[in-house]
């Protein structure tokens, strides 16, 4: 008997359990074996999403349940990777919104439901980890009704259904005080309330090319949802763009569905599943796959554009070489295309002599999950400060990226958090009380008066504070925003640094390497206590003499280096300096090392 086909996509705010709650559900639905081992989250198959614990890819799996088979779309919670949620709304027919019981309503709740109240998805609404001991489900369950509400919800949008669960715990029930036995009352009504795909399977076959995988073994695969028609291994098929052009044709030669979280492949695919297919060269995301015969292009839903550009060269420090493998602008070049080809939400351009590469994107962490990945990838590579993508309106006046920010935080932090806040040029928009000692704040914010602020806020807060920004829209330039207050602390010898001239240097400011550390000329060692860059000489060891004193020399006690993140790194470099990263260290830089060379640059910039 055909199975009927539903494709939904689990949407929500970062750590609002999607991935966790899809891992149940693939359990409860006889998916696995009784005494198959299934790892935790599964869906977060990559390296950085394990370690980190958020979704970076959205990815499909699919699960039978009763009469029908359910194509479930895992998508990134995180504001950096929404470009992935946007392009995969168009393949689903039904959305669950997850909304963890105790934090609410976060920003990109806001955001993900406002996409899919768009496409016209009827969510159902699920209030998460009801089995947290601060569980607000009924207040959580008005904001969320207020949210649809504020985002022109039509009728029958607004009369959602909701479940309330643990994913963690693998159940769901209707009621707060329901009973807690499995998800099968989230499966019965996934089946209910959200449509079986009706598409026409007598039209010519065609496809948006919606998610787009590498495969060593079968080339560049495309993943969509079929829109019309039968997909036939080995037909002939093309690709079209969204203007209706050509850009590739040739064979259908691998068909694949997803079985579980596996790509099984068939003969047939038809209107209305979740495919992947391998045969076309030159086809990207956005392109329409289809039949010889078809002339009108499927259309896409437009990306929001990225807010922060970083610009990527070649290492040139001389440590280069001694830790990499790829060092190479022709090698760079090579990886940052492909990461352009499988992310939309990136956009590649470089110099004429293609030696620096520009890369934009939606905010730090896309940037820096690039840098990460390259950098255990074995490149070694020179990278500039991050710097906002401004605008231009009607009248020619200067717009840029504003964000908002959403913090929760104990009373006692909240007038330290403003004035902070109010110096980056962060507009208090909302503040509510939230009970028990807790306020949420809520700012409109510059992109670039935010980088590098989350370590700050965290020290501000002692931990206990949570912030979460989104991207609001381009507003009117707020003029300038105060850049780091310190200078650099800067290397003027090749060497490594000695534990003895590093003692009597901590009184200069904080220090970034430590004993035995190599240096060298042009490196920022750390940064200085007042705001002129000062050379420095760290590898200056202790005068030997054959004299003795009585009792013991000094010991020399160091203070521990802090440990920086990449996005942290970026966040306090100033315009003339770049941050060298290789596969084991990250290293501040003047972006010219010869001390000479930046005096007469400086010169010259002044006259």
């Amino acid at each position: 008997m055909k199975k009927k086909i539903r494709n939904i996509t689990i949407i929500a705010h970062v750590d609002h359990g999607k991935t966790t709650i899809i891992n149940s559900l693939m359990k409860q639905s006889g998916l696995f074996r009784e005494n198959e081992k299934v790892e935790e989250r599964l869906m977060d198959s990559g390296e950085l999403e394990k370690e980190r614990g958020i979704t970076i890819l959205a990815k499909p799996a699919s699960i039978y349940w009763k009469d029908s088979r359910i194509n479930i779309i895992d998508t990134p919670g995180h504001r950096d990777f929404a470009a992935e949620v946007e392009r995969v709304l168009s393949m689903a027919d039904g959305a669950l919104l997850l909304i963890d019981s105790a934090e609410g309503v976060m920003p990109q709740t806001k955001f993900v439901l406002a996409k899919a109240l768009n496409q016209g998805l009827k969510p159902i609404v699920i209030i998460n980890k009801l089995d947290k001991a601060n569980q607000r489900a009924d207040k959580v369950l008005d904001e969320t009704f207020d949210l649809f509400v504020s985002l022109d919800a039509n009728e029958e949008q607004l009369d959602f259904p909701v479940l309330y669960a643990s994913g963690r715990s693998g159940w769901a029930s209707k009621d707060i005080d329901g009973p807690r036995e499995n998800l099968y009352p989230l499966l019965d009504l996934i089946l209910d309330h959200v449509s079986p795909s009706k598409l026409d399977l007598d039209k010519p076959f065609a496809m948006l090319a919606t998610l787009l995988y590498a495969d060593s073994f079968l080339g560049r695969s495309l993943v969509g949802k079929i829109s019309q028609g039968t997909a036939r291994a080995n037909q002939q098929i093309k690709a079209i763009n969204l203007d209706g052009k050509q850009i590739d044709a040739g064979r259908l030669t691998k068909i694949f569905r997803y079985e579980g979280t596996k790509r099984v492949p068939i003969e047939i695919g038809e209107a209305g599943d979740i495919v992947i297919i391998a045969g076309l060269q030159n086809a990207n995301v956005a392109d329409t796959i289809c039949d010889l015969e078809v002339t009108e292009p499927i259309s896409a839903i437009p990306i929001d554009p990225p807010t922060m550009v970083i610009k990527v060269t070649a290492n040139n420090s001389p440590l280069a070489g001694t830790e990499g493998k790829k060092l190479t602008s022709t090698q760079i070049r090579a990886r940052l295309l492909q990461e352009a080809d499988n992310n939309v939400g990136i956009i590649f351009s470089e110099n004429k002599n293609k030696d620096t590469f520009e890369i934009s994107g939606r905010g730090e962490l896309m940037l820096e999950i690039l840098l990460t990945q390259m950098r255990r990838e074995g490149f070694e590579m020179t990278v500039s400060p991050p710097r906002v993508l401004f605008r231009k309106d009607e009248n020619g006046n200067k717009l840029e990226p504003i964000e908002e920010i959403t913090i929760d935080l104990d009373d006692e932090f909240s007038s330290k958090v403003i004035d902070s806040m109010n110096k980056r040029k962060g507009k208090l928009i909302d503040l509510k009380d939230t009970g028990k000692g807790k306020k949420r704040l809520i700012f409109h914010a510059p992109t670039r008066g935010l980088m590098g602020y989350t370590s700050k806020f965290l020290t501000t807060t002692k931990g206990t504070g949570v912030i979460n920004r989104i991207f609001y829209s381009f507003n009117k330039f707020e003029g300038k925003i105060d850049s780091r207050k310190n200078g650099a602390l800067i290397s003027m010898e090749n060497g490594k640094a000695v534990a003895f001239a590093i003692f009597n240097l901590q009184a200069r400011g904080e220090l970034f390497v430590t004993h035995n550390d190599p240096v060298y000329v042009g490196q920022i060692v750390g940064l200085n206590n007042r705001s002129e860059d000062l050379q420095i000489n760290v590898l200056k060891g202790k005068k030997l003499t054959n004299m003795r004193t009585q009792g013991t020399d000094e010991n020399v006690v160091l203070t521990p280096i802090r440990k920086m993140s990449i996005a942290e790194q970026l966040s306090i470099l100033n315009f003339d300096e770049a941050l060298e990263i290789t596969p084991k260290s990250c290293r501040l830089r003047k972006a010219i090392l010869d001390p000479h060379e930046r005096k007469r640059l400086e010169k010259n910039i002044s006259i």
